[in-house]
């Protein structure tokens, strides 16, 4: 009997394997977690395009990539981890932390500035690690974990601050020694055409290309959809549940100390109070590109896209001289809409896969 042929007499044809039906594209892109928030930008593009006479200008289209962009850096690891089904709420004042470490390190110890840039990378990280060891030895909610952290942080940046400075601000470390070369990988920027591209632009894009091959080409990439998919079965065929949470944890550390050595370098000094709320704005930008809040579904794409359609609209009403008073209203409403469009996609993508 030649094989995948039916029985002799049954009468029946044989049945399709299911690894060799071609895949439309339509199918596919219906499956794309980014796809609603991609309609959602071409929206707020069009819409923005039509009132700010403004903001097709080139200058403007460099302010809203750079707006974007900060917003982006952070965006990228947050949704990672919010796929890997976990929060993080001290994301915000970590990227203060961050830049207070690595300010006042270099101030105290009157070294070159690339001394502080490391200690606040091995301070920086050893926080993320601190919320994932956490987060697994004590199973509780991360929502509870990272609250925690976000208070003692806020505290910390503050208290410290005030107590080696005497004011809630650092000193300014731009005439020190390797300040130059720092700014340049830092907070930089270059003309490419009649665009100004911000160093933090380029950071963003690497690293959604780093996390987007991650996801999609890696072991790892697998263990973070299996743990925020479900992580007592991720355990049972044998994901490392609680290196996966901690090595997120670590990734949005070491975003955080991108963004803060950016804020540093950008403005030669630190407000202590700065960074919070940011949080948020990092998971709203996670949400509207097709993150699922119980995690398991996303892409870092996904992320960009959201961030981007942040850019556009805190500078699109700028560019359109709207009171920015409205901008918490537009920011929420683009956030419902976009996970109801980005629950619609999913839908008609289950339906189509059926």
């Amino acid at each position: 009997m030649t094989a995948g042929a039916p029985p002799a007499g049954t009468g029946q044809a044989p049945a399709a394997d299911e690894r060799l039906l071609h895949t439309s594209f339509l199918r596919k892109l219906l499956g794309r977690p980014e796809l609603g928030s991609v309609v959602g930008a071409a929206a707020v593009f069009l819409f923005f395009a039509l009132v700010a006479d403004s903001f097709l200008q080139a200058s403007s289209f460099s302010t809203v990539l750079y707006a974007s962009s900060t917003i982006g850096i952070m965006a990228v690891p947050v949704a990672l981890l919010m796929i890997g089904g976990e929060f993080d709420l001290s994301a915000g004042v970590l990227v203060t932390s961050s830049a207070l470490v690595s300010s006042m390190v270099s101030y105290q110890m009157t070294a070159n500035v690339w001394v502080g840039v490391l200690v606040s990378l091995l301070v920086t990280l050893a926080i993320g690690v601190f919320n994932g060891v956490l987060l697994t030895r004590t199973e509780l909610p991360s929502f509870i974990i990272t609250l925690g952290t976000f208070l003692m942080l806020t505290g910390l940046n503050l208290g410290f601050t005030k107590l080696i400075s005497g004011t809630v601000s650092t000193k300014s470390t731009a005439d020190m020694e390797g300040f130059s070369s720092a700014k340049a990988l830092f907070a930089s920027e270059f003309t490419l055409g009649e665009v100004t591209v911000k160093v933090t632009i380029l950071w963003w894009i690497g690293l959604v290309a780093l996390a987007t091959w991650i996801l999609l080409r890696t072991r790892f990439g697998n263990w973070i959809y299996a743990v925020g998919g479900g992580a007592d079965a991720a355990r049972a065929v044998g994901v490392p549940v609680a290196r996966t949470k901690i090595l997120l944890y670590t990734g949005v550390a070491f975003a955080a100390w991108i963004s803060g050595q950016h804020l540093l370098f950008s403005f030669d000094v630190v407000q202590s109070g700065e960074g919070v709320g940011n949080e948020l704005i990092y998971i709203i930008a996670a949400v509207i590109g097709g993150c699922l809040i119980t995690g398991g579904y996303g892409s870092a794409i996904g992320s960009a896209v959201g961030a981007f359609i942040f850019g556009m609209t805190s500078k699109g009403i700028v560019y359109a001289e709207w009171n920015p008073d409205w901008f918490k209203f537009f920011l929420g409403a683009m956030l419902l809409l976009a996970t109801l469009l980005n629950a619609w996609v999913r839908k008609r993508a289950e339906a189509t896969t059926r």
